[in-house]
């Protein structure tokens, strides 16, 4: 009873639940609900609980909308057992959640509910816009809560195993030593350079580079499109609007504007239901009113003497309204009060109340010159959604109905345009680059049949049709034409057979105890030494710092040497020199906890997943066949 008053009215206890709503929506939309009562056939069963086909279906979507546009590079098979797969693991889940004696609370629920952003004006709870999401998701009221509580059920489970992780000191150290740790090396880096200058790259080898492999120099598959496009900016030039429809907007505007009037009340209500007869709660108001009067605060009393304990805690407050949200008896008493003034004691519903007038909001509505300018942009913009979607309607019918695009450049003058060639990867330009086109310029309408393509919406103010301009089939780019290319790309591999050379030949005197240092002196190049690098170090090449990393460490005083090659080609030949693990006394105390945190966290997730390999394999699952690796 009280919460109803607070749910229409009070606006701070409303904000947290929006995760469990998408979650809720996804999992329990309106294909699923509305199969339950129209029935279809059970694709599998969970230790005995059906999975219904419509649910199915409406998982099979939920997951191919994750995926987005890719889509359809996957096999639709292995799409059905990814969905089919997670409503697995949530009846799971759900009966693991119910076994263990999990439930959640009716008060729980309406916590959750009236704090759902979704469901609210204003920051204010409204039922009735609660009652129309829910309806257009599929849901009344009572199912809505059922699959609410599910959900929040199960994410209850999760949490409780994913904070059930703990790490010991010893860990720490152990991850201490490895994260912290530093390795002091010299490293000779041996660039492309020269070698091969004045080398001649033999005839026989660019040729067979060339046979040998075409698909390097097959050109793929292009089209070039004609297209129309439609937009809605270039619309606005073509529309106008006077000052009399502006001046009539602003009419309507400010009358609905200084209509709508809020008021803020507080109130102290005695609960009927009692000991205490409706007349005995009468005569208790009004001694309360007498002492209102007699100037005690309207907030003190309220802590004495209100049932509805809640907006006590904050002076009786109960929020706004615009004369519709609170019982009628309490609407009817505020329209005769001032601010600050209170009622003498109302019968509603749910009880008698004093009620007092705290704000009063009578809404002002700017001059005409002020906000004309502001009405005249949106009745253009009005007039110009209504010409472009006129128009959006046309351009599809027409590129239906024709053959080309003279009709529709003839009767919407639209420009035909002409697109550069392009492949299945795309194009340069604006248009030949929209994933959309690309997939309407290889369809089977427009490449084949040589019809117009279907109108193509690219914004919500951007719409294209194509139509094939001409084909060009793959095909095998002239020798002549890529020899030069083939010619650099065979001196650059070359240029790097000759950097890992010379730096194994230096790696192979090295070990051997030579020295070393007139061959580097030759090739112009020179150690360098690095000393307490970390496995993160943002001043040393990347990859130089991993493949440090790799190597074992030296044995008393011995170096460990290793050569690899660069992906830019360059070859370096590395000298590790000591390694120190690292301390964890040493670690800053926030990353001391953001790595005590990751480790939790991660202990948290196997142990979760844990659970679900357990249910998986104790668990009685029947129907559609699963490949393994779908769980």
């Amino acid at each position: 009873m009280l919460q109803t008053i607070r749910d229409n009215s009070q606006g701070v206890i409303a904000k947290i639940i929006i995760g469990f709503i998408i979650g809720v929506f996804a999992l329990f939309g309106a294909e699923s609900i509305i199969g339950g009562f129209l029935g279809g056939n059970n694709v599998a069963s969970v230790n005995g609980e059906e999975i219904t086909e419509p649910e199915l279906a409406q998982s099979l979507q939920n997951v191919m909308a994750q995926m987005g546009a890719n889509v359809q590079d996957f096999d639709e098979q292995l799409l059905r057992e990814i969905a089919l797969g997670q409503l697995i693991e949530d009846r799971l889940l759900m009966q693991a959640a119910e076994s263990s004696g999990m439930t959640i609370s009716d008060n729980s629920l309406d916590r959750q509910i009236v704090r759902t952003p979704q469901f609210q004006v204003g920051g204010v709870f409204d039922p009735d816009l609660a009652r129309r999401t829910m309806g257009a998701q599929g849901f009344t009221a009572q199912t809505y809560r059922a699959s609410l509580s599910q959900q929040m059920m199960m994410s209850q489970l999760a949490n409780a195993y994913a904070s059930s992780g703990f790490v010991t000191d010893e860990a720490i150290e152990r991850l201490a030593a490895l994260e912290l740790q530093t390795r002091d090396f010299r490293y000779l880096s041996i660039p492309l350079g020269n070698r091969t200058l004045g080398e001649a790259i033999p005839a026989d080898d660019i040729r067979a580079y060339y046979d040998n492999n075409p698909a390097e120099f097959t050109a793929p598959e292009q089209v070039s499109v004609n297209y129309v496009v439609l937009e809605k900016d270039r619309i606005f030039d073509e529309v106008e609007v006077d000052e009399a429809r502006v001046r009539a907007q602003y009419e309507e505007e400010r009358d609905a504007a200084v209509a709508n009037i809020e008021r803020r009340a507080s109130h102290i209500l005695w609960e009927l239901g009692g000991d205490a007869s409706q007349e005995e709660l009468l005569a208790i108001a009004a001694g309360v009113k007498e002492r209102l009067d007699a100037g005690e605060d309207f907030g003190e009393l309220a802590r004495e003497f209100s049932d509805d304990v809640v907006s006590a805690e904050d002076d009786g407050d109960i929020g706004y309204t615009d004369g519709s949200v609170f019982p009628a008896a309490l609407e009817q008493a505020l329209v005769t009060l001032e601010v600050d003034q209170v009622s003498d004691p109302v019968v509603s519903e749910f009880g008698v109340h004093l009620v007092k007038l705290t704000e009063y909001d009578a809404q002002e509505y700017p001059e005409f010159d002020e906000v004309a300018e502001r009405i005249e942009r949106d009745l253009n913009s009005a007039e110009v959604d209504q010409l472009y979607f006129s128009r959006l309607e046309n351009l599809a019918n027409l590129a239906f109905e024709t053959f080309d695009l003279q009709a529709i450049n003839e009767e919407l003058g639209l420009e035909i345009q002409q697109s550069e060639y392009f492949g299945r990867s795309g194009g340069s330009s604006a248009i030949t680059s929209e994933e959309r086109v690309i997939e309407a310029a290889f369809s089977d309408d427009v490449l084949v049949e040589e019809l117009n393509s279907e109108l193509i919406e690219l914004s919500d103010t951007r719409a294209v049709v194509l139509h094939l301009q001409e084909y060009r089939p793959e095909a095998l780019i002239p020798f002549e034409d890529v020899r030069a290319e083939i010619a650099v790309t065979l001196r650059g591999q070359r240029e790097r057979e000759m950097a890992r050379e010379l730096g194994e030949n230096l790696m192979a005197a090295l070990d051997s105890g030579e020295d070393i240092s007139g061959q580097i002196a030759s090739e112009s190049l020179s150690w360098i030494e690095r000393e307490d690098v970390r496995r993160n170090q943002a001043d040393v090449n990347i990859e130089i710092v991993r493949n440090v990393f790799q190597m074992p460490s030296p044995e008393a005083s011995d170096p460990v040497r290793r050569g690899f090659s660069l992906n830019n080609g360059a070859y370096v030949l590395v000298e590790l020199q000591a390694v120190e693990d690292g301390n964890a006394a040493n670690m800053p105390e926030q990353q001391r906890q953001q790595l005590t945190a990751a480790l939790i966290e991660n202990q948290g997730r196997m142990s979760f997943d844990a659970l679900l390999r357990n249910l998986q394999t104790d668990a009685d699952i029947t129907g559609l066949e699963l490949d393994p690796g779908v769980l």
